[in-house]
């Protein structure tokens, strides 16, 4: 056994990566504070060929030093965009046909490992402040809450963690691996 180098994995160059076929995933953040998170998410999105990235309200956006840190480079291969306001962005996407994921312990929230996404819809999927998770004024637009299962005695997860598994999961079960 040897570990792989890096021209041994196959991966795409930017310009192939522009127009590959993308999974059926769009990322909202809001108020993301930290710019190594917002950067690792890039990095998430750049690795499951995520459709686009938006960073609304405070979240930050390239180019900046400390997203450039841990994006390593996705910032360039990721189609992304700011919007200020969050609220009108979900909107816009749901009358874009996408469903709303929430991904947020709520009341009604489903497990993630109990969500079946249709292998046809669009998803846009929306993670909120590492403090506050996702503004209270969204619940209204979900067209589905999620909650990834914890056992010890943290409430929550890195939002650049709980990005990695809600995106894998949904891809695996969509059968795009």
């Amino acid at each position: 056994m040897r570990k792989l180098e890096n021209r041994e994995l196959s991966r795409l160059d930017i310009s192939s990566f522009k127009t590959h076929p993308k999974n059926p995933l769009v990322l909202v953040l809001d108020n993301v504070r930290s710019l190594n998170n917002v950067g690792s998410v890039f990095r998430t999105a750049d690795a499951f060929l995520v459709q686009k990235l938006f960073l609304c309200g405070i979240t930050g956006k390239p180019p900046h030093r400390e997203i450039n840190k841990t994006a390593l480079g996705a910032t360039e291969s990721v189609d992304w965009e700011y919007r200020e306001n969050v609220t009108e962005t979900i909107s816009q996407l749901s009358r874009e046909g996408y469903k709303i994921i929430l991904v947020e312990q709520t009341d009604s929230s489903a497990m993630l490992m109990d969500f079946s996404p249709g292998p046809e819809d669009n998803y846009a999927l929306v993670f909120g402040n590492e403090v506050f998770g996702v503004d209270e004024d969204l619940l209204p637009l979900a067209d589905y809450c999620l909650e990834i299962p914890q056992y010890g005695t943290k409430h929550s997860l890195n939002i650049s963690v709980s990005v990695g598994i809600v995106v894998w999961s949904l891809l695996e079960k969509m059968g795009r691996f």
